[in-house]
């Protein structure tokens, strides 16, 4: 059974056109699949199709959920992270129990449901061994997760469970909406409120952007009920947070103006940057980034350098590659993506170059750089990552990646390390250069820490695992 790997989106709303919107906001969530469960007083129906959310006319989607039918809606943008292409409808979001389903191509729709689930992280697969596998009609954990808390109800779920995840749930038999947030708070999630009722998102920046206003984060180890009407949210605290927030959310993931758990994720992009400043002792006489999430760093590194700034590489689409589903469909996304723009050469002729990148996870983006500016005419060329090396082998001898839900599983093949020991920042900069005049540097662990606690975010409720820390729980 796959593993629940998902670094996705999910909202919930009440109207489809709000839906559909929140869906889009959320898009630098996840492209491969999108999905929305359309709920009434006694009917669940739901769609799935592959692609990203604006694949599907909204002027259609009211042809198959007529507005009169429906009160609540649950909006779910996918990011693929197995490279199972031949099972993205499959694994795409919602899952449901119950249901008749119409397969048609690249789309499918579920009739009357019982229960629909859109989610966010990961769970481990332990926690399945006592489902019946024969109800279960997909190989992908989101629907095992969805009847292991039919099973147990929220509290006694959000007791036993322990994992990476946000997720919502509805009921045929319920007419409210129940939004979960794990214990740990890896996840993102919020309350917001737009047109006198009250939903829930990854992110605030869905409801800001949507004409709706942010209420609050979601409470670690507490779920929340959604009514139908303008009644507030219901929140209920089952256990103590153990905090160990996803700091990839403010470094790469999030929206540039969200604000995740109380810090702005602007403002922590600015603080690394400025530490990426304050370690970098090399001279420099110009400043660039990798578009589009270090842009904000890179104006801070600049600033704090004194050093010009201007941008010379441009993405022909809006698409992130670290969101492919395979590595070949990665390299693409870069190869086919990322050029310099045209006067690009006259501008970095002779010139000491320092490019801000938010992280370097398998090395396709970095030697994509390489490949672009090694015939520049540049003297010199460093690629600075505000992340430090992400997947080391730890101090206790363990080879790291993510387990909560990013696409950075412990045995993928890291930049940072080779077989059972970390490479050297030497070796690093030549398997992405060679022996050219071509360096990759990081921003240290503890200065990429310094930067949130100044942002407000204590060093001891982020997870670090990824880099080297401990697990969460």
């Amino acid at each position: 059974m796959e593993k629940v790997r998902d670094h996705c989106g999910f909202g919930v709303t009440h109207t489809l056109h709000d839906a559909y919107s929140f869906g889009k906001s959320l898009q630098h969530r996840g492209r491969d699949a999108a999905g929305i469960v359309a709920k009434g007083e006694s009917r669940i129906d739901v769609l799935k199709w592959i692609g990203g959310v604006e694949r599907f006319d909204v002027t259609d989607l009211h042809k198959l959920f007529p507005s009169d039918n429906y009160h609540t809606y649950l909006v779910h943008t996918r990011y693929a992270t197995k490279g199972r292409k031949d099972k993205l409808l499959d694994d795409a979001h919602p899952h449901v129990v119950g249901g008749k389903a119409e397969f048609r191509g690249d789309h499918v729709i579920f009739l009357d449901c019982d229960a629909a689930i859109v989610h966010n992280g990961q769970v481990s697969e332990s926690y399945f061994r006592d489902l019946d596998k024969e109800y279960l009609k997909t190989d992908c954990d989101s629907e095992a997760l969805l009847h292991l808390f039919l099973k147990k109800g929220p509290a006694k779920f959000l007791e036993d469970v322990k994992g990476a995840y946000t997720m919502a749930v509805a009921k045929k038999k319920s007419n409210s909406v129940l939004v979960l947030r794990d214990r740990t708070g890896i996840k993102p999630g919020v309350i917001g409120w737009k047109d006198g009722k009250y939903g829930a998102a990854s992110e605030d920046i869905v409801f800001r952007k949507n004409g709706g206003h942010f209420i609050e984060d979601l409470q670690p180890g507490a779920f929340y009920t959604i009514f139908p009407d303008s009644r507030p949210p219901e929140c209920i605290k089952v256990v103590e947070p153990e905090l160990a927030f996803d700091f990839f959310e403010w470094n790469y993931i999030a929206d540039a103006d969200s604000v995740i758990n109380g810090v702005a994720v602007r403002r922590v992009r600015e603080l690394l940057g400025e530490g990426l400043a304050e370690e970098f002792k090399e001279d420099a006489d110009l400043v660039t980034y990798v578009p589009r999430c270090p842009e904000t760093a890179s104006r801070s590194f600049a600033r704090k350098k004194q050093v010009l700034f201007k941008p010379i590489f441009y993405k022909m689409r809006e698409e992130r590659s670290f969101q492919g589903p395979t590595s070949e469909e990665r390299e693409e996304s870069i190869s086919q993506n990322l050029f310099l723009v045209p006067s690009a050469e006259n501008i970095l002729r002779g010139k000491r170059v320092a490019v801000i990148e938010d992280s370097f996870v398998r090395g396709n983006v970095a030697k994509r750089i390489f490949s672009l500016l090694e015939n520049s005419g540049a003297v010199e060329i460093n690629v600075l990552s505000y992340t430090p090396p992400v997947g080391v082998v730890g101090s206790d001898g363990i080879a790291r990646g993510c387990l909560f839900g990013v696409d950075m599983p412990p045995n993928d093949d890291f930049l940072a390390r080779e077989g059972a020991r970390n490479r050297t920042i030497e070796e690093i900069s030549r398997k992405i250069g060679g022996e050219k005049n071509f360096k990759i540097s990081y921003l240290s662990l503890d200065g990429m820490l310094r930067a949130f606690e100044k942002a407000g975010m204590p060093r001891k409720n982020l997870c670090t695992y990824c880099l080297g820390g401990c697990l969460p729980f």
